[in-house]
């Protein structure tokens, strides 16, 4: 979620240099480069199910196709700080999914930590200062106000994206390796991003393109496509999905140290507490219990106190 915020902050450039949809085909047609070795099947890996294709599809399609659509258009048509308050509510919504699909067990510190994470990035959306201002009176007014409300159902969508992606990525887990998960969601998302992509760039200039940007666009796709999905389907292998979503928090932190620290940006008291409240629940979500503790000490299992 680290790395996820660092490059979500550096794809800026990006983003003025290409159009979006031909930047995702890129990224992963980059990502297919560098991982056809991935899409090898193991030996040890169990036969195919019909379930297990679906679930594959449904992880690229909810996580990379759908995520991108509902993202970069709901926040075209509401304010960021909205978006950014609506985002908050990430962690909660991976909880209460891996609650209602997985049957996973959501003790009482992981909801504090969800709490944390959702006041967290909440405050650090507030302390932004972009507002959506409505200048116009009468027909146009209706028309601002209602593509605001359109934006903000865009958002909440993406949300439900990114929960779906934790929670069916944990399922994904079950049966399959994070190399092959890593590569099969990858080539998914290279196929749905064709059509748009391919028009783009059928209709796109590329010898304007600053081949520093090509260098940060290889970045991009490496990180993107292969490392962050491989570290996070990897650690969701050993951890619950509610625990693993505690850590988006993590997103909006780094996304905006980067952009104090590399693109000199200020960082005000209110956002310095977001970070803070939002580290602690991080520390809640992780930290051992007592219980735990017991069962790792090997003084207390030996006179039976466990």
């Amino acid at each position: 979620m680290s790395l996820v915020g660092s490059y979500v902050a550096l794809s800026k450039p990006l983003v003025a240099a290409l159009p979006v949809f031909l930047l995702g085909w890129i990224r992963f047609g980059i990502g297919a480069v560098a991982m056809p070795r991935w899409l090898k099947k193991p030996p040890d890996e169990p036969r195919f199910t019909p379930q297990t294709r679906i679930l594959v599809f449904l992880e690229s399609f909810l996580g990379n196709f759908m995520f991108t659509i509902c993202m970069l258009y709901g926040v075209s048509m509401t304010s960021a700080v909205s978006a950014g308050v609506i985002m908050a509510s990430i962690p909660a919504a991976i909880a209460l999914m891996s609650w209602v699909f997985l049957r996973e067990r959501i003790g009482p510190r992981i909801w504090a930590a969800v709490a944390c994470a959702a006041l967290g990035i909440g405050l650090l959306a507030l302390s932004k200062t972009e507002q959506i201002t409505v200048t116009t009176q009468g027909t146009s007014g209706n028309l601002m106000h209602n593509k605001a409300w359109l934006g903000n159902l865009l958002v909440v969508g993406a949300v439900l994206c990114e929960a779906s992606y934790a929670v069916i990525g944990k399922k994904l887990t079950g049966a399959l390796g994070p190399k092959r998960i890593t590569a099969l969601i990858n080539l998914w998302g290279f196929v749905l991003m064709m059509p748009i992509g391919l028009y783009q760039a059928l209709h796109f200039d590329f010898g304007t393109v600053h081949p520093g940007i090509w260098a940060l666009l290889v970045f991009y796709a490496l990180a993107a496509s292969v490392w962050t999905v491989w570290l996070w389907m990897t650690g969701l292998k050993g951890v619950p999905a509610a625990l693993g979503g505690v850590f988006t928090v993590m997103l909006p932190i780094s996304a905006a140290l980067v952009g104090v620290f590399v693109l000199g940006e200020a960082l005000s008291g209110a956002q310095v507490l977001a970070f803070s409240i939002a580290l602690v629940g991080v520390l809640l979500a992780t930290l051992p219990t007592r219980q735990q503790l017991k069962l790792t000490n090997p003084a207390k299992r030996r006179t039976g106190k466990v």
